[in-house]
């Protein structure tokens, strides 16, 4: 347990100062009634024959008294809250070939109007990042619940340079594991030997967390690593891949620094990813298909830690304290601790 101010808690100091105070008026007390002979006797025996009774109004009393106290240094606590949640990754293709325009006006405008209805879709507890990839893979804007940052994003993406269809899902899966295991330290400059990166336990097949990744592209690749075995990377990690094919299948002639090259919809490509981690294929045509991604994300229920400051708790339990206190006093001895 935490405090908001915890210099407070030095009143608390004054809880076994009133029992030390209230000990000595019962030694004092006893004293005087045992100077009234028999009739002291007489008291002093009734006192006794309540036992613990006589005190547990007070006991009440100084306990109610110091959760008070304690309150006053605004005590708070971790609190693990259950949460829905789900991460979508859309990764989208930026290379040179997504500026051919069998689909109007451009491939890389048609992908962006195929997702933005999606994104739009998404219930506030799924966190949406974007991911651009060429021949690497470049975070445009880290995974969030503003949906109108990550539309502002896509708008800003254009068409780059090669295709690493790999290096786009690799990014993605960095990505997802920043999100789930943030780094408990900030990143900083160091001259020690970095630690070697830990290896992780292959989940169950058929197992998937709560992330996807949705690759947006054309599914021409040209540059290493095997975008095959990267998506048995993910299969592997429990993180479903879901593509989306942008372009025709007959392709089209497109001039790139002054080349002329035919590009055109991989398809095979991109069923063999999505059937490798357990993901579907859709083309960009048919929008109603992205829905389905969303259905099969199944968010899930976790318990975020969070702090919460718990003031009244201790205000009230106090307060009851005092109240049960001044009540038995007033029952069995009909006045106030």
């Amino acid at each position: 347990m935490e405090f908001l101010w915890p210099t407070m808690l030095i009143f608390v100091a004054l809880a076994p100062v009133l029992a030390a105070l209230y000990l000595r008026l019962q030694r004092r007390r006893e004293r005087a009634v045992a100077g009234f002979g028999l009739a002291g006797a007489q008291v002093g025996a009734a006192a006794r024959a309540l036992g613990w009774r006589r005190h547990l109004p007070m006991i009440l009393f100084l306990a109610g008294l110091t959760v008070l106290l304690v309150a006053l240094a605004r005590p708070q606590t971790t609190v693990h809250l259950p949460s829905r949640e789900g991460i979508v990754i859309l990764a989208f293709d930026v290379s040179g070939s997504m500026a051919a325009e069998d689909m109007l006006p451009n491939r890389m405008e048609a992908a962006k109007l195929a997702v933005q209805d999606f994104v739009q879709r998404q219930p506030e507890s799924v966190k949406i990042g974007v991911l651009a990839f060429s021949d690497s893979g470049l975070s445009v804007q880290n995974p969030t619940h503003e949906q109108a940052t990550v539309l502002t994003a896509i708008s800003r993406l254009s068409p780059q340079r090669g295709t690493s269809l790999g290096n786009g899902i690799l990014a993605a899966l960095n990505i997802i594991e920043l999100e789930r295991n943030p780094p408990q330290e900030p990143l900083q400059y160091s001259e020690r030997t970095p630690e070697a990166t830990p290896t992780f336990t292959p989940v169950p097949r058929g197992t998937y967390i709560p992330a996807v990744i949705i690759l947006v592209t054309d599914g021409e690749n040209n540059e290493a690593p095997d975008p095959l075995a990267v998506a048995q990377l993910a299969a592997e990690r429990g993180v479903r891949v879901y593509t989306v094919g942008i372009g025709s299948a007959a392709g089209t002639t497109l001039e790139i620094e002054g080349f002329t090259v035919h590009t055109q919809l991989n398809e095979p490509l991109l069923q063999e990813i999505a059937a490798i981690t357990g993901g579907t294929y859709a083309h960009a045509e048919t929008a109603a298909d992205l829905q389905a991604v969303y259905a099969n994300l199944n968010p899930a229920l976790v318990l975020k830690p969070e702090k919460m400051e718990v003031t009244s708790l201790f205000s009230g339990a106090g307060v009851l304290l005092l109240l049960l206190g001044g009540a038995l006093s007033l029952a069995w001895f009909a006045r106030l601790p």
